[in-house]
């Protein structure tokens, strides 16, 4: 029994679990991206690196992967989960508005770019078939760490992020045609290659539609049965059982698992386990997917870099550059807007996961040498290891290339001044609540916001709200605080209620202010720089908790609504008398006060009342 125990397999499956539970923690911890830890731990303990010193150093057994085939499998399921939870996000109506990206924008950079790589691997030397297929492998970008780091910045939604999506999409069904391709080169079919193409097609496209079918069909039934046992195990189970069976009848088919998945996510998105199946896999993909990352870092080969430094890095930068000029263009020809273009060609400039499938295929079938294999595949991790920095450089260069918007005709409605009145500055939801009861009151108001997207809108449902800096003094100006009553202040971020505070207070030293503040610190500044009144939301929030729960005791209505009423007294009295203290006094004050035993307050009838 122990001769049949596989040492090698458990201990680099230990390496893998040791990176994803200590490096990367300490990764995170410095503020670095968990992509780029998977990446360079898998570069450092990979057979490539630390790996290869395991006869010399025997030590190193226990802290490097010896075979990388122990963990491709394992890894490459990570990118099979990716792809389901996409297609669980997505739905068909969205998937139809991206066609045109995807079968117009995508098909013509796989095109393109193909076609230049090509020309240029053709002017070092290699052979044509050689070059059509290290431009086509090149050709794709890594879905995987694409869409990772766009999901992980919430920026899959933004035209850069859809944009970016669909011409991975198409480069998912290009695979089909270059596998076979590199197959039929391979086995020296004397058949018509475009024959053999379209038969490749063909199959690919019944073994969709049957998935389709064959999904509608059983899927949701499946889960119903499952669900109804209410046995999460057995949930789990099932769920993983759809998404690795339709990756395994997508490979068959001659596709890829990931593109399978897909297809599954797409078909359970619209059903009402979408949710719980999201959540039951979370962890899975999280952890196989950073797997994934690893064993791309596995193939960067210190070596390459050492042997041609010169060349290596002008192919790394040459890659990226020729593909990200080339998405950019095609980009802006399909009217896309110079920033979402940019991001998109530097995101997708780098190299893909595809070109360790495609051209180590060609190399096993004698297709391509292994001098030349081993340093595309280094070229092309060292690019998939930069897309985070890439995507970095991309957020602070593209807002330098963002065209300026149409100015909204109602955002040029100057304010009409007037005296009397409240300004209400601030216009979100806590905005609204204020300015819907001054009128309720019979109250005279003006409101302004600085959201340029929101004012237009609002004007157009019959609110008086103005667009306007707050912190300005000649906006102030022409909002008429000079003759104004009150200032109300409902924005959030602290900073700018200060500056505005201190603008309004700078132009009338009478007028009323009210200001929403953030906590009892927060207020005790704002009463220190001149407001009338500060409502901090922490206490008004316990205050309005301790108001629902005495009621919900059967308490008497009238008598917790005054002891309510009576703590805020008590609550601004201390905030205001505090306000010459130091922050770290009244901070004690107020929590000493919070926790005090209440005394008993008599009611009409002489009976103890709480406050």
């Amino acid at each position: 029994m122990a001769a049949q125990f596989n040492i090698d397999a458990y201990s680099d499956a230990l390496v893998l679990l040791g990176t994803a539970g200590i490096v990367v923690p300490m990764v995170r911890r410095f503020g670095f991206s968990p992509v780029l830890g998977f990446l360079a731990a898998g570069a450092l303990l990979g057979p490539l690196g630390l790996g290869s010193l395991i006869h010399a150093f025997p030590f190193l057994y226990w802290l490097t992967v010896v075979d990388a085939k122990n963990v491709a499998g394992i890894a490459e399921l990570g990118v099979v989960f990716l792809l389901f939870l996409i297609g669980l996000e997505l739905s068909y109506e969205r998937l139809k508005a991206l066609r045109r990206l995807v079968f117009g924008l995508g098909s013509l950079q796989f095109i393109l770019t193909t076609a230049v790589l090509a020309g240029i691997a053709a002017l070092f030397g290699n052979p044509s078939a050689v070059s059509i297929i290290l431009g086509a492998c090149l050709a794709l970008s890594s879905t995987a760490i694409v869409i990772e780091v766009l999901s992980n910045q919430g920026r899959l939604g933004t035209t850069a992020g859809r944009t970016s999506f669909a011409i991975l999409l198409a480069q998912d069904l290009a695979v089909i045609p270059v596998l076979v391709f590199i197959s039929i080169l391979g086995k020296g079919s004397s058949s018509s290659v475009m024959t053999s193409l379209a038969l490749a097609l063909v199959n690919a496209t019944v073994a969709v539609v049957a998935m389709v079918i064959f999904g509608r069909l059983l899927l949701r039934p499946l889960f119903r049965l499952v669900a109804a046992t209410g046995a999460s195990e057995l949930f789990v189970a099932a769920t993983l059982f759809v998404i690795i069976g339709t990756g395994v009848a997508a490979a068959v088919a001659g596709l890829s698992m990931a593109l399978g998945a897909f297809i599954a996510g797409l078909l359970l998105a619209e059903t009402e386990f979408r949710k719980a199946i999201e959540t039951t896999i979370g962890p899975f993909k999280g952890l196989l997917l950073g797997f994934f990352f690893f064993t791309v870092g596995m193939n960067i080969d210190v070596r390459e870099v050492a042997r041609e430094p010169f060349w290596l890095v002008a192919s790394v930068i040459g890659l990226i550059g020729i593909k990200a000029v080339l998405l950019t263009g095609l980009a802006r020809t399909f009217r896309l807007p110079w920033h979402a273009a940019i991001e998109t060609g530097l995101l997708l400039g780098p190299g893909g996961e595809f070109a360790f499938v495609g051209i180590g295929l060609a190399t096993s079938l004698g297709l391509i040498s292994a001098n030349v294999s081993s340093f595309t595949l280094a070229v092309t991790s060292i690019t998939m290891a930069l897309i985070p920095v890439l995507a970095l450089v991309a957020r602070r260069l593209t807002p330098k290339f963002r065209e300026p918007k149409a100015l909204d005709p109602e955002l040029s409605v100057a304010p009409s001044g007037g005296a009397g009145h409240a300004i209400v500055i601030g216009h979100g939801r806590v905005g609204e609540v204020v300015c819907s009861l001054l009128g309720r009151h019979n109250c005279t108001y003006l409101a302004v916001d600085n959201d340029a997207d929101a004012v237009p809108a609002q004007r157009r449902s019959g609110r008086e709200v103005y667009y306007g800096d707050a912190t300005d003094p000649e906006f102030l100006k022409s909002c008429g605080v000079m003759k104004a009553k009150a200032v109300i202040v409902t924005v959030a971020a602290k900073d700018a209620i200060d500056e505005i505070v201190r603008q309004v207070r700078a132009l009338r030293a009478d007028i009323v202010i009210v200001s929403r503040a953030r906590d009892a610190d927060h207020a005790r500044h704002l009463y220190e720089i001149g407001v009338t009144d500060a409502v901090p939301e922490t206490i008004e929030a316990s205050l309005q908790l301790s108001e629902a729960a005495l009621i919900g005791l059967e308490q008497a209505i009238g008598p917790v609504i005054a002891s309510i009423h009576e703590k805020r007294d008590e609550f601004r009295r201390e905030l205001q008398q505090a306000a010459a203290k130091s922050p770290a006094e009244t901070t004690r004050a107020i929590r000493a006060k919070s926790f005090r035993s209440p005394r008993p307050r008599q009611d009409h009838h002489g009976q103890a009342q709480p406050d």
